[in-house]
């Protein structure tokens, strides 16, 4: 599985990182067929000087690609709720082809 993590408008520090390398890992349970794994943290500036922390997440598996998107007040709750949702979104898609 290839992990490629990418920050836009700003540097990610190492505990933020280690948070996101260690729930892709967890994707490993859900499907075993993982080609490769793309995740985007942006800094979205919606209105005036709000910034919201945006999280992308695609995964590519052979006939199936994945995405989701989630923004929030913090990286961490952005991906934690991203991932949650793709975690669905893979169960849902081998229930399908289970039946």
């Amino acid at each position: 599985m290839n992990v490629h993590i990418q920050t836009v408008h700003f540097d990610a520090d190492a505990k933020l990182l280690e948070h996101v390398k260690e729930k892709i890992n967890k994707l490993q349970q859900f499907h075993d067929r993982i080609i490769k794994v793309d995740v985007f943290l942006k800094l979205d500036n919606v209105v005036h000087t709000i910034k919201d922390k945006v999280a992308e997440i695609r995964v590519h598996v052979p006939r199936a690609d994945f995405f989701v998107k989630s923004s929030s007040k913090s990286f961490e709750a952005s991906f934690d709720e991203a991932f949650d949702s793709l975690v669905t979104q893979i169960k849902r898609k081998k229930e399908k082809l289970a039946a």
